[in-house]
């Protein structure tokens, strides 16, 4: 089972959703559902949406579906394949050098960054991606594959509401997905990443629950835009009910807004991680007294 253990510094875990966070487009919009004939992606989540709510059908399973029903007969249903489609999809502005450089940051303060993503998109796209090993640990949704390679079943599905989840695990550490010691009671000072060390980037209401619980623990929720094909309308309403701390452009380059927001909190928390300390000490000594 993958686990991590607590660290002898303060660890701050930064979680992405994928599409429209990282990337400018839904990745099946990249290559992918144009192969299986839909040279308009709204055809595909017009169908989506339909026959989840025909069949009381999870969102996500329902467009799982279409992306097998689309490929039989075709040789692209395959993991290597996936991932080749991968290889093709778009990232905003400044996403490759992003994660070195904000775990740099961090070190000079004292503090361990580490990156997760959290998507509801297809693990097998983002393994293909640029920026795959960036990651501590990518959860996203994924096929079951037989004997020769072909997908056959989901073997992973991540939707709005159970992205949560993966939250508890990050904090302690318990990253295997059938790992039941999500479920354990952990101290509040043996937590490997508090929620307040959190830090949750998305897009849309589908991240709203990541968003929310973050934010409830003291975390920093930030709501991202596409400047370029919308309007602040959408974050403006997400931080007028509280499903965000901050908002900004989807801009990942060095001195963007979001590039000097991150290191904010990151400032922050290593002046806080050593009060934290201090207190968990004091509460320490206290319990452990002489009477």
């Amino acid at each position: 089972m993958a686990r991590k253990t607590k660290e002898n510094k303060p660890v701050i875990a930064i979680c992405y959703d994928f599409d429209k966070t990282l990337s400018p487009d839904n990745m099946q919009a990249q290559g992918y559902l144009q192969a299986i004939n839909y040279e308009n992606q709204n055809e595909f989540w017009k169908e989506t949406n339909e026959l989840a709510l025909e069949n009381e059908m999870d969102t996500t399973l329902a467009w799982m579906y279409l992306m097998l029903k689309g490929a039989r007969g075709k040789e692209i249903f395959r993991r290597e394949m996936l991932a080749d489609y991968g290889a093709r999809v778009k990232l905003y502005p400044g996403v490759r050098e992003w994660f070195k450089r904000v775990r740099e940051y961090a070190d000079s303060k004292g503090v361990i960054v580490e990156h997760y993503i959290i998507s509801s998109g297809l693990l097998e796209m983002i393994e293909g991606t640029s920026v795959a090993d960036e990651f501590e640990k990518i959860y996203a949704s994924s096929f079951f594959y037989d004997e020769t390679g072909v997908a056959i079943w989901p073997a992973q599905v991540v939707n709005f509401t159970n992205k949560t989840q993966f939250l508890f695990r990050i904090s302690k550490g318990v990253l295997d997905i059938n790992d039941d010691a999500v479920n354990d009671y952990f101290p509040p000072d043996q937590m490997r990443v508090p929620f307040r060390n959190m830090i949750y980037i998305g897009d849309s209401e589908t991240d709203i629950p990541c968003m929310k619980l973050v934010n409830s623990y003291g975390g920093y929720s930030i709501g991202v835009y596409d400047p370029e094909k919308e309007s602040k309308e959408r974050v403006y309403k997400m931080i007028r009910e509280n499903r965000i701390r901050f908002f900004a452009a989807a801009d990942y380059t060095e001195g963007s807004e979001l590039d000097l927001l991150i290191r904010r909190i990151i400032d922050r928390t290593a002046i806080g991680e050593e009060l934290e300390d201090i207190y968990y000490r004091k509460l320490n000594e206290g319990q452990h007294r002489d009477c």
